[in-house]
């Protein structure tokens, strides 16, 4: 059965969801949620919606899905306990061997692993299931043609509509190294909506130059469906009531064969963000990207002109007072305008900004689509019959539940009518029933209010019979796993070239080309987070020239056991916790802890195989697709570029070619030194020369213009 799945960043929107037809929603407790600036919800609130969305048929799912560090394991496991007993269908989160071990304490709790995890393969798939997990929300890049594969072995669910992150999900660390706010925390600063500029001809102005536009597979929903997946989601934990219900209400018509071209328009209208794209899952589109506007840029309501001395735009769309709108000159935003006045063909607008005749006017805010997402119902139908006889107790029944009452006196005047129960009983208080009733009586008297009492009764006794509450998990706190002590002080460095760095136990090699690799001898192999089965059969046939393989997804456990190759767990695998550190050593000969923490914190995780980065290159994004837009044929095909904000700071900007094309990987723009501590040293020079080699060690960072990262101060 086809699931179609909403955000709910507060309760007004949630409710505004499923009256609008959502199947199920998902949202956040008020700790561990990626989207801690939500207004998110507490366990009282969170009880009272699973009861309405149970009533109607629908779901909830309560996405803890951040990473955990080890002192917060006891109000981690506490957090899904509260939410499992307040009625949530299932618990996402991000860091899979923390899953494996929530399923092993309370086997009773459904787990989803969240999009953040980066499942984008069949081994990140086997490697979920066999952690326990029922579905995996799928990395948002994932082609389409391996979707049928990974559907297969567990339950799938896929992003149509929403924010799209310019980094593959998880692996994103621009905003906690450049910006002091981490996004695997939930506190993403977004500063890929920024602008930027690139050394390469024709991108030297300032644009936004990684900023996507928002997902819409319209149609193309269907595809994905054949493909095998169980559940469309839409994104939006931070968005208005009114988009998430314009949202649900044009994918239920589409799922449901109805006319969606007016549905699709109140959609632009609610948040558009560079007039949509199909996303990277159907392959990389002309409109990815939106470079020349930021933020809600609407639907295209006509063009400016002067009447009468004011602002008039020619349109055929009802504007009203309180709408409001972005103008756009030359495809970039120049203003914004107020509704004034309706004119003959047309509507007025006022503005204190510098207008032209000609300029372009999309409406950004409707008010009329915001009282139309709050005025929405949906009831369940439910058949109820009363039975009022003299001498008899009342009794009410209805959908498998009945309700006893007081006993009826024959009535001496005027006998209580049927149409006069009936109406007693289509008040129905908050919950959403929608009574057909039947009343069966012989002249008795009942007092109103008793009669309304024994209705109020039996709608909660049917509300609790129909959507029982759940039977309490017992307080249950895991016993955390010990750590092997640490031994050794190795150094691993990450590498392009084909000269081995001096000073280095193990070298981890990067291929410009994944399908031309001439790699050095002795090498590990790094493969990215985004892995592909193209890529598979490109890397497969070549792992017998390296000495392993070095895997920046948690995929490489599974994969890894199929090829019968060592594994090097990468930073990418954001080891935070004890729980996860040991799951990641039962299967990895060595493991990067999370490059977020301190060097206190990672002391504490430190154990045999266990290694920090502690110098060199912070690679702080994975770009699956080209900033250029695919242009090859005009391409200079540099394998470094540079990046510059506003603020002068350049970020390393790497391409690489994998199966399907170029992929890039952006890198900070201060180096890093920030000494090992009790674990052994990853070196990154991918970003800069072998001499970086030399600081692995370095506490103090004193590498020139170096940065010692989250070393003295999580910001996690």
């Amino acid at each position: 059965m086809t699931e179609l799945l909403a955000p709910a960043g507060d309760e007004k929107t949630a409710y505004a969801a499923l009256r609008a037809g959502a199947d199920a929603v998902y949202l956040g407790l008020t700790r561990f949620s990626a989207r801690e600036s939500a207004e998110n919800f507490c366990v009282s609130s969170l009880a009272k919606l699973t009861r309405e969305a149970h009533l109607l048929g629908a779901k909830v799912y309560v996405a803890l899905n951040t990473l955990v560090k080890d002192d917060e394991l006891s109000d981690f496991f506490c957090a899904a306990r509260e939410a499992w007993n307040a009625g949530a269908d299932a618990i996402l989160l991000q860091d899979i061997f923390l899953g494996r071990a929530l399923r092993e304490l309370c086997p009773e709790i459904v787990t989803h692993l969240s999009t953040q995890a980066g499942c984008c393969n069949v081994h990140g798939a086997r490697l979920a299931k066999a952690c326990g997990f029922s579905r995996v929300v799928l990395a948002r890049e994932t082609p389409i043609g391996d979707i049928p594969a990974i559907s297969e072995i567990i339950e799938t669910e896929a992003f149509v509509q929403g924010a799209l992150c310019t980094c593959f999900s998880g692996q994103c660390y621009l905003s906690s190294f450049a910006g002091n706010n981490s996004g695997n925390r939930g506190r993403c600063k977004q500063p890929c909506r920024k602008r930027y500029s690139i050394d390469r001809a024709g991108y030297e102005d300032r644009a936004y130059a990684i900023s996507l536009s928002d997902l819409s597979v319209g149609a193309d929903a269907e595809k994905l469906l054949s493909a095998g997946v169980t559940s469309l989601k839409i994104e939006g934990r931070m968005r208005s009531a009114a988009y998430v219900a314009a949202a649900v209400e044009y994918y239920r018509a589409l799922l449901d064969k109805r006319p969606a071209d007016e549905l699709f328009s109140r959609l632009k209208r609610t948040f558009n963000r560079g007039n949509y794209t199909r996303g990277l899952a159907f392959g990389q589109d002309a409109n990815l990207l939106s470079r020349s506007v930021q933020g809600h840029i609407g639907e295209r309501a006509g063009t400016l002109s002067r009447r009468e001395g004011k602002w008039f735009c020619a349109s055929s769309f009802a504007a009203e007072k309180g709408d409001a709108f972005k103008i756009l000159r030359g495809g970039k935003e120049v203003g914004g305008a107020l509704f004034a006045a309706a004119g003959k063909g047309g509507f007025y607008l006022s503005s204190r900004d510098g207008l032209a005749a000609g300029d372009e006017v999309r409406i950004t805010l409707d008010v009329s689509l915001t009282e139309h997402a709050l005025s929405l119902q949906k009831k369940r139908p439910v058949r109820v019959r009363v039975t009022l006889r003299a001498g008899e107790e009342m009794r009410a029944e209805g959908e498998g539940f009945s309700l006893t009452g007081a006993i009826c006196e024959r009535a001496k005047n005027a006998p209580l009518s049927a149409q006069e129960v009936c109406a007693c009983f289509a008040k129905t208080d908050a919950l959403p029933f929608a009574p057909r009733t039947e009343v069966e009586t012989d002249g008795v008297f009942v007092p109103k209010s008793v009669l309304n009492a024994f209705r109020r009764d039996f709608y909660e006794g049917l509300a609790a019979h129909l959507a029982p509450a759940r039977v309490p998990l017992p307080e249950r706190q895991p016993s955390l796993p010990g750590l092997a002590a640490h031994r050794g002080g190795m150094t691993a460095v990450i590498a392009t070239g084909h000269a081995m760095p001096a000073g280095a136990d193990m070298v981890i090699w990067k291929p410009a080309d994944y399908a031309d690799m001439h790699p050095p001898k002795g090498t590990w192999l790094y493969l990215p987070p985004f892995f592909t089965a193209a890529d598979e059969a490109l890397v497969a046939p070549r792992l017998h020239l390296f000495e392993g393989i070095c895997c920046d997804g948690t995929y490489g456990a599974e994969f890894a056991k199929k090829y019968g190759v060592k594994l090097f767990a990468g930073t990418g695998w954001n080891l935070t916790n004890r729980i996860a550190v040991a799951g990641a050593l039962g299967c990895c000969t060595y493991a990067a802890l999370s490059k977020e923490l301190t060097l206190r914190e990672q002391d504490a995780l430190a154990a045999d195989g266990t290694f920090v980065l502690s110098a060199g290159g912070i690679k702080v994004m994975d770009l699956c697709y080209c900033p250029f837009g695919r242009a090859c044929a005009e391409c200079d095909r540099r394998e470094m570029y540079t990046m510059t904000d506003e603020e002068g700071r350049a970020f390393p900007l790497r391409r690489y070619r994998a199966a399907g094309g170029c992929r890039f990987e952006l890198y900070n723009c201060a180096p890093l030194a920030a000494g090992a501590g009790s674990s052994s040293a990853l070196v990154d020079c991918t970003a800069g020369g072998d001499g970086i080699v030399a600081y692995a060690r370095d506490p103090a960072g004193k590498l020139p213009g170096a940065t010692r990262g989250h070393a003295a101060r999580s910001l996690l």
